[in-house]
């Protein structure tokens, strides 16, 4: 959803709720959240309220529901198995880390219910106790996973939650070609490798803008950026692009926090060798620079060491941790340098671009830190786009809202026609 500034405030207190049962049963919903019209019992508390219950009963009972649950705003996550003690695990901001699930007297199925908002995504796992024991695995019952540079979790669609038609190959639409490339850097004092994408239609006559995207690979990898761009550019959403997908091959958290080093290879290396090889239109409003986390740190910090030579940027749940009092940001000393530049930069904010598109997930812990750079952007000068998602810091919640800061930032002819 895009927000505006009332809507922010609103869904400031617009987090999911959790409890043992609900419509009906024992147990109950967090305060704070709304409760919708129940429409019946759940079918955990029908199962609950037939007295004695065998393990065909259960195996029926599995047999006949999608795990989790999905009964309007509440959502009932299961484990089947022997255990002192069965939680439910995740990050999401306004929940406990740790959510103990109820065993099903005289059976082995656990369960909890939680309430989430509409359209929200929710990553997880289950962590199980057995005598001094623990043990966290993605859940067993659910085949739908969410994967990252560091594993996988189980995930749980909400009521109004599905996966972009765009985010998925169509063959109707045209494929664009990844070239890789190796450019010679004497600012970081290596090759870089960058993957190219040249769409479809790729023409030596054309005039092209250039997406430079950092974390380039996992976004390749993770949130189907190549999909994506085809879908986009087929569909008529964003104008045809050339991308350059980047990647850190020294410390991540070193070369995307504020580096002078980084800022050069973006600015004095790549463009001008990418411009030299490509039919590449070549100005600030045909240049825009993407990341996400570390990534949008990265985007930002170059576009200030180069006011005016990127006319756009797209920052997705970027890692502006601040301070406005004391020293204690919390994010330990990989961030000290990211919080000097993102205060400096609160502090005496200017125009470095001429558009800035912001996403971030409500249920992440940067959201505070995305929503406070909203007006530092419109203060500088700079048109912003701001969107929120019901979604954690996840490769998907960046995938999905490609397609709103891609066709705002070069929107294709068919950006005035919507499903």
């Amino acid at each position: 959803m895009t927000t505006t500034a009332r809507q922010v405030a609103a869904a400031a207190g617009g987090g999911a709720a959790a409890g043992g049962a609900a419509a009906g049963g024992t147990g109950g919903t967090a305060a704070g959240a709304a409760r919708p019209a129940a429409r019946g019992k759940l079918a955990i508390n029908r199962l609950r309220e037939r007295g004695q219950i065998g393990p065909a009963a259960i195996d029926r009972f599995l047999a006949r529901h999608e795990v989790p649950i999905v009964e309007g705003a509440r959502c009932t996550f299961l484990y089947r198995g022997e255990a002192d003690a069965v939680h439910l695990i995740n990050r999401v901001v306004g929940l406990p880390e740790q959510i103990g699930m109820r065993l099903l007297r005289g059976t082995d199925l656990w369960y909890v219910v939680l309430e989430l908002p509409e359209g929200s995504r929710f990553e997880y796992q289950l962590e199980v106790t057995r005598g001094e024991h623990r043990e966290r695995f993605n859940d067993p019952l659910n085949p739908r996973l969410a994967h990252s540079p560091v594993g996988s979790s189980s995930v749980c669609y909400a009521r109004g939650y599905e996966v972009p038609r765009w985010t998925r190959p169509d063959p109707q639409a045209r494929p664009g070609t990844l070239v890789e490339l190796a450019v010679p850097s004497r600012a970081l004092r290596r090759d870089s490798q960058v993957t190219v994408y040249l769409p479809a239609r790729f023409r030596r006559t054309g005039r092209y803008p250039l997406l430079i995207v950092h974390d380039g690979a996992d976004y390749l990898r993770y949130a189907a950026a190549k999909t994506v761009l085809d879908n986009l550019i087929h569909r008529l959403d964003m104008a045809e692009t050339i991308a350059a997908f980047v990647s850190p091959s020294g410390d991540r958290l070193v070369e995307y926090a504020n580096s002078a080093a980084h800022a050069r290879f973006l600015t004095g290396e790549l463009v001008p060798r990418l411009e030299a090889q490509l039919p590449l239109a070549g100005t600030p409003s045909a240049r825009c620079l993407m990341g996400a986390s570390f990534g949008a740190v990265a985007s930002l910090s170059a576009a200030c060491r180069y006011p005016g030579y990127y006319g756009s940027l797209l920052l997705q749940s970027g890692s502006f941790v601040f301070t406005d009092i004391g020293n204690d940001h919390g994010g330990g000393p990989a961030f000290e340098p990211v919080v000097k530049f993102v205060n400096r930069y609160r502090a005496a904010p200017r125009q470095v671009a001429d558009r800035v598109f912001v996403s971030c997930g409500v249920y992440e812990p940067l959201i505070v830190r995305n929503r406070s750079m909203v007006p530092t952007f419109e203060a500088a000068g700079m048109a912003v786009r701001y969107v929120e998602a019901r979604d954690g810091h996840s490769w998907e919640n960046w995938r999905d809202r490609l397609r709103e800061g891609l066709s705002w930032i070069f929107p294709g002819p068919g950006k005035f026609v919507y499903e």
